[in-house]
């Protein structure tokens, strides 16, 4: 899924995370509000909310308004019961896609991601038809400008289970519960790193070649992710540097 981070990351650069920022903030606040519902409103003894918890003040999400979310979370204020909804389908080209949506309308949301794929060449699929393609897993992603030595140091020390070269990133992963401490280690030897998140990795690939194809993809993957109700969306596609150069030029 290099291709996919690869798309992420020149979106960032380019400042189009900014002109989201609104819609992104209430994405964040969704998943540290569920978090803290699902695992309690403490941050040591609940891992989950506190990578959010992170994630969230790494976007500049108000200490306050995240506070809140925690004690909606945690029943202390009122607030909307958003539950967990997993849908799985196809892109073209035949790339498996995992949608991780945050909803208070299952019929709302299915009806949205149906809509949106069939629209736009995808298809959704029946319930763990595209799943085992995926496995959770932490990631933190990093400027490539990272010496690569003093990386892989910190990282085998702290859980890291591989580092990928990404060509303008790397890319650490690490089992989910290991994320935090990770984390705490590249923070505590001064490296920066461009995000951190729980996520689902690919353990098959479909390779785009093509940049109509590539096109294709990275579309219905932007118009999935820009629905109010859907958190992530994760795929199995690969895009060369070429390829990706081209769609970003």
């Amino acid at each position: 899924m290099s291709g996919h981070s690869k798309w992420a990351t020149i979106k960032h650069k380019k400042g189009a995370a900014d002109k989201k920022r609104g819609k992104l903030f209430a994405k964040l606040i969704k998943q540290v509000e569920v978090a803290a519902r699902q695992g309690g409103g403490d941050l040591d003894s609940n891992p989950t909310l506190r990578t959010m918890y992170q994630k969230a003040r790494d976007n500049s999400v108000p200490l306050d308004t995240i506070e809140r979310a925690i004690k909606r979370g945690t029943g202390e204020l009122e607030g909307v019961d958003y539950e967990d909804v997993t849908y799985e389908g196809y892109a073209p080209n035949g790339v498996a896609l995992f949608i991780e949506t945050l909803t208070d309308n299952r019929n709302r949301t299915g009806s949205e991601v149906r809509s949106t794929l069939s629209k736009h060449g995808g298809s959704l699929a029946e319930p763990g038809a595209v799943a085992w393609q995926f496995e959770r897993k932490g990631v933190i992603i990093l400027d490539r400008q990272v010496d690569e030595d003093e990386l892989m140091m910190v990282a085998l020390e702290s859980g890291a289970e591989d580092l990928v070269d990404e060509g303008d990133t790397w890319r650490l992963t690490s089992d989910p519960t290991d994320l935090n401490d990770l984390r705490d280690a590249l923070e505590g030897d001064g490296i920066s790193f461009l995000s951190a998140d729980l996520t689902f990795l690919p353990t098959q690939i479909v390779p785009l070649a093509e940049s109509s194809a590539a096109k294709q993809v990275l579309n219905l993957i932007d118009l999935l992710d820009e629905l109010d109700d859907v958190d992530a969306v994760h795929a199995n596609f690969d895009i060369p540097d070429s390829v990706m150069q081209e769609i970003a030029g």
